[in-house]
């Protein structure tokens, strides 16, 4: 049994107890999305909706390929080429993992977003305020001042002061 099945399996809620059921930016932690979208949906009542919010694609770029790029050369056993994301990043993708957890009348839409920096530095506030967090976290602190310094002096060599926030809005409503 998946990790995210015991997790849900302990909430003890009923199903179909629930009107809306949402979740903003949280399905990737779950190690079985497929499981636990169908729990999601298990407590959607008749006439309820499902909503689910995730990263669409290019997350953080151009500042994301950068920090990955830094964080190669300074640990390469942290770099990650993948994020738990990546698979449902379309709308199609996300439609397909709720149809495949028993959701019906599913559909998703991508949006175009972007997040305006103040200064390019200001990047480093998304990484301590995101998952990226961790790995900083990982690091030594010496590595952790290495990480800083290369990224920032990139961003700012760069001029890099809008970051994209693209997503994808997928719903499902339960017949009545």
């Amino acid at each position: 049994m998946s990790s995210s099945a015991e997790v849900t399996r302990l909430t003890g809620f009923p199903a179909g107890g629930f009107d809306a059921v949402i979740c903003v930016f949280g399905i990737f932690f779950a190690a079985d999305m497929e499981s636990f979208v169908a729990e999601m949906w298990r407590l959607v009542s008749p006439g309820g909706k499902l909503a689910v919010t995730t990263w669409g694609p290019r997350l953080f770029e151009p500042a994301n390929s950068l920090f990955w790029d830094c964080v190669g050369e300074i640990e390469p056993s942290l770099f990650k080429a993948f994020n738990p994301w990546d698979k449902i990043t379309s709308p199609g993708a996300l439609e397909h993992l709720l149809e495949r957890a028993g959701a019906v009348s599913a559909t998703a839409q991508a949006v175009a977003c972007t997040h305006d920096l103040d200064k390019p530095d200001s990047f480093w506030d998304i990484v301590l305020g995101s998952g990226y967090r961790a790995t900083v976290d990982a690091l030594s602190p010496g590595q952790c001042d290495r990480l800083r310094a290369r990224l920032l002096g990139e961003l700012r060599s760069r001029t890099v002061t809008t970051v994209q926030t693209n997503v994808v809005f997928g719903t499902a409503l339960r017949p009545p």
